[in-house]
């Protein structure tokens, strides 16, 4: 009889997608979690919507985008989503931020992949200002995320007018039974040069706080989590000094960001993407205070660790790129890849009660 009881529980766990975790040390049960943030890299479809940008994402552009190479590329994409599925979150995450997608219909595409399309995800898209056209959006699984209200949030900035960067998507709902608010970025891009570009995405960091801060002012105990392509490392300026996201738990109060990619990169050399030899991380998936274990008691949602999926599937194999993420194009040439990042994942977990 207990055994059939045992069965029936793992099959609910797994239905909902979230397996159980045991403690070795507490021996005690949880529940776990995925939350990730992927850059597709120019999920564009086919069609020229926007004009001189768009045109390069035809068949009569220069990367002659046809209906194959966009097929290929969903393929692509949606089989390194089902692989960020792991033993304790057997259906995959609970929640996806993406940046560099091109409108609604290419996520209801991707999500509609066989390869995926068991996960149920539903798409949350708004169409921003972005002049390249390029946006962020968030996928969740409604057995794990409850869905709530989305809020988009414009960079503006007075002593640049003309200036457009993608929106700030802000995601609320609730996850366990727990509210948690997710704002999902895409940071202004370092051209120009880092330092050149860096007070743009000061300035992005800056309204990052700010909606975090409305929501607290709201809510003091909800969780909220910034992800995204922020174009630059957990130490530069705008993530550790006005977003003030800290490289270490002590000391991080419930309404501070502690970010677990800092000692990542710069002790281990792991990054998301590289440049000239050099590695940076970039995708990060930083957290309030609140979400921490020392600020949470074990039947709330904390922090369990970190990952960045460098699966080797995701790596180019050959010439001057080696070692490198596998993109879709490099030098003009189809590699037919997948991105030019790799994605990042953290998971938080949850005490389940035993069973009396």
């Amino acid at each position: 009889m207990m055994k059939r009881i045992l069965i029936a529980f793992a099959v609910i766990f797994s239905l909902v997608g979230a397996a159980l975790a045991q403690s070795p040390k507490s021996g005690n049960r949880y529940r776990v979690y995925g939350i990730a943030f992927y850059n597709l890299e120019n999920l564009f479809d086919t069609i020229n919507t926007n004009g001189t940008y768009d045109l390069e994402y035809t068949p009569q552009g220069a990367k002659q985008w046809d209906t194959r190479k966009y097929q290929s590329k969903i393929h692509n994409m949606a089989y390194a989503i089902s692989q960020l599925a792991t033993k304790t979150t057997p259906k995959g995450p609970a929640i996806i931020g993406v940046s560099e997608i091109e409108n609604k219909s290419v996520l209801d595409d991707l999500v509609a992949d066989p390869q995926i399309a068991s996960w149920n995800l539903q798409v949350v898209h708004h169409d921003g200002p972005d002049r390249r056209g390029v946006d962020v959006g968030l996928l969740y699984n409604p057995r794990q995320f409850k869905f709530e209200s989305v809020e988009n949030h414009r960079l503006h900035i007075e002593s640049y007018p003309t200036f457009r960067t993608r929106d700030q998507m802000c995601v609320t709902g609730t996850l366990s039974g727990q509210r948690i608010s997710v704002i999902v970025n895409h940071w202004p891009s370092r051209l120009g040069g880092e330092e050149q570009s860096s007070w743009l995405r000061e300035a992005a960091a800056a309204l990052s706080k700010q909606i975090a801060d409305s929501i607290w002012a709201v809510d003091p105990s909800r969780g909220v989590i910034i992800m995204g392509d922020l174009n630059d490392d957990p130490d530069n300026k705008s993530v550790a000094k006005v977003l003030g996201a800290k490289k270490d738990t002590k000391g991080v109060g419930k309404h501070d960001f502690y970010n677990p990619w800092w000692r990542l990169l710069r002790d281990k050399g792991i990054g998301t993407l590289a440049y000239k030899g050099a590695w940076n991380l970039f995708d990060q998936i930083v957290f309030s205070g609140n979400l921490l274990p020392q600020n949470a008691t074990e039947t709330e949602l904390n922090f369990f660790k970190q990952q960045v999926h460098n699966h080797d599937f995701l790596i180019d194999p050959n010439g001057t790129r080696q070692g490198y993420p596998l993109r879709t194009f490099a030098a003009g040439s189809w590699l037919n890849g997948y991105s030019d990042h790799f994605p990042t994942e953290i998971f938080l977990k949850i005490a389940v009660p035993a069973a009396k």
